[in-house]
């Protein structure tokens, strides 16, 4: 379906002055019918009485032609079931009183801007992507403006099989108006579930952290890519995946964003552990490190200065007594020798 943009239709104004000026015309005509009626010979009376009672009674339905659009809307119509074209410029336009505006997703709320009330919004925020068939107040007009859908956290696996949820925010709008009428049922729905799918499919791909032996590209080896580390690389892949999904809905995504990244709460203790544990081991290694290299600097400076010679046991001992002491959670008591060094 080709979108078909009607231009030369803002003709709303003189459209309306032209209907009130037929309901004047038709008023004033049947006024000085119902005052001539008797008296006239010929039945001329009767005729405008009729035309202007029909004028009265079917003008109402030229009414109907007119549309007002503001700016970022557009207003899909259809004349006995045939698309006949779109109107996307504001404007007061006149256009076939028999046509009708399509909008299938005008009863459809998700928890996207655009979408939320001062009512609602609250609910929204709180709640996850939704519709809902109770809606008070709907229109036909389609948003041309940018719009950002924040679907429900998901629990995932990700490559390691970790369970994860991982929530997102898509900026989109809609750039072709027939295609998000006619080719999908619901362009919201759509949106919602591609984005949802596309998720998922980015997502396994990718461990939550840094993992040995994991290839995140798909070019055969290994990186460091994962789902905490590399947040913009996994965001642009998404929005790039949901992007050729919503393709034939008209759909045009901006920008994908995570907004939410975690571990699932019946293995978030755990990996809490796991990563003190490593931080632990991490800094220990980073204490032996510095402490290996003070001792041997201490034995350096003193063979430098002739301080005290010292046999390979007496090093060992004094290395001992320096790796104890530096490497040591505690403060160490020191103990005076005041005898001799043997």
């Amino acid at each position: 379906m080709e979108e078909k943009i009607l231009k030369g239709k803002k003709h709303g104004m003189r459209a309306l002055l032209m209907i009130l000026l037929a309901y004047v015309i038709a008023v004033v005509v049947l006024v000085i019918s119902c005052i001539y009626l008797g008296k006239a010979v010929t039945c001329l009376p009767g005729v405008g009485m009729g035309v202007s009672i029909f004028v009265l009674l079917t003008a109402w339905i030229f009414l109907c032609g007119l549309k007002v659009l503001k700016p970022q809307e557009a207003l899909v119509l259809t004349l006995f079931g045939k698309y006949i074209g779109t109107l996307k410029e504001h404007g007061f336009y006149y256009v076939n009183p028999f046509c009708s505006a399509i909008n299938p997703a005008a009863k459809t709320k998700l928890n996207q801007s655009g979408d939320v009330s001062e009512a609602n919004s609250m609910a929204l925020v709180m709640g996850s992507a939704q519709t809902t068939a109770n809606v008070e107040f709907s229109s036909s007009k389609l948003s041309l403006k940018v719009m950002t859908l924040n679907n429900s956290r998901q629990k995932i696996n990700d490559c390691l099989g970790n369970p994860i949820e991982i929530g997102i925010a898509v900026t989109w709008q809609i750039v072709d108006t027939a295609k998000a009428v006619f080719n999908v049922d619901n362009y919201k729905e759509f949106l919602s579930l591609q984005c949802d799918s596309a998720l998922r499919n980015v997502v396994r791909l990718y461990p939550y952290d840094v993992a040995p032996n994991v290839d995140t590209t798909g070019d055969g080896l290994a990186d460091e890519g994962s789902l905490r580390g590399s947040s913009e690389v996994v965001a642009a892949r998404i929005r790039d995946e949901i992007q050729v999904r919503v393709e034939e809905a008209g759909i045009k995504i901006i920008e994908a964003r995570i907004t939410y990244l975690a571990y699932a709460p019946e293995i978030a203790a755990v990996m809490l552990q796991r990563q003190q544990a490593s931080a632990i081991i991490d800094a220990r290694k980073m204490i032996v490190d510095g402490a290996v290299g003070m001792v041997e600097m201490a034995l350096e400076r003193l063979n430098e200065k002739d301080v005290v010679k010292l046999d390979e046991e007496r090093k060992a001992a004094m290395v001992s007594n320096l790796l104890v002491v530096l490497c040591g959670n505690r403060d160490a008591q020191p103990i005076v020798n005041s005898g001799s060094l043997y």
